[in-house]
């Protein structure tokens, strides 16, 4: 299984800090963003990852980061997103890398206080399909929201006014090869991007979708006030109980 960091995209609710850097360099606590959905990949065993950046400081991103070797990996693999398709848009850039192998995407403002070792091991028990991970919330209407029956996910609509569920469809998603030749049947939505929830909703559709519980909390960090809020987490409890590296140079000493 390969792993898909997805940090592209303007980071336009960040302004004025996204004015002069992507948002997923910006600090949570005491580490830059990026690093979180990189060590929820390691933590679950994955190594073979790609980080999906864009924008003008897509540079800073290799400067940081460099080969992986920080996080124990042997090398790290880049690609760059013009602009902000959407999700699913910014996913069909790795194709070639994904090379029909199945893919876990985290997107890089999204940050759990476990791991998603359990999940992953589960899905390639699937051996195809889709699997979602899913987090009990108090405002699912802000998110993408699955209706659900027992163990089956009938649908997912993107931020109901009138949610059918109280999970919240998080931002880690498992795929097999088949994926990228769904994003190719996609067509924009209203905001003029390819929607991760009309892939999700391809796979349901397939009868091929199946679902986990994540344990622990999870925050996205793409707000100011979820950037506060997911820095006093990680502040009070940790993050993926991972000892994260401060920065490559510090790691090789």
């Amino acid at each position: 299984m390969k792993g898909i960091v997805l940090a592209g995209g303007l980071g336009t609710r960040l302004r004025p800090l996204t004015s002069v850097t992507n948002k997923h360099l910006l600090p949570v606590y005491d580490r830059p963003m990026i690093y979180y959905p990189i060590q929820t990949l390691v933590n679950a065993g994955i190594t073979d990852i790609m980080i999906v950046t864009g924008g003008n400081s897509a540079g800073d991103f290799l400067k940081l980061l460099g080969n992986g070797k920080a996080f124990g990996l042997k090398h790290l693999n880049y690609t760059y997103q013009e602009g902000e398709g959407g999700i699913a848009e910014a996913l069909s850039l790795v194709e070639h890398f994904a090379a029909k192998d199945s893919v876990c995407v985290v997107l890089g403002d999204n940050i759990i206080e476990g791991n998603i070792a359990a999940a992953v091991e589960s899905y390639r028990a699937q051996g195809k399909g889709a699997k979602i991970i899913l987090k009990q919330v108090p405002d699912p209407e802000r998110f993408g929201v699955p209706e659900l029956r027992g163990a089956s996910v009938l649908r997912i609509e993107e931020k109901p006014a009138e949610p059918k569920s109280e999970y919240a469809v998080i931002g880690i998603y498992m795929y097999d090869g088949e994926v990228f030749d769904i994003i190719r049947t996609l067509k924009p939505s209203g905001r003029g991007e390819l929607e991760i929830t009309d892939v999700n909703n391809a796979y349901i559709t397939r009868a091929e979708m199946t679902w986990e519980e994540l344990t622990g909390w999870w925050t996205d960090a793409g707000t100011f006030e979820s950037l506060l809020h997911a820095s006093n987490l990680v502040a009070q409890t940790g993050a993926n109980k991972m000892d994260l590296p401060q920065s490559a140079e510090a790691s090789a000493v």
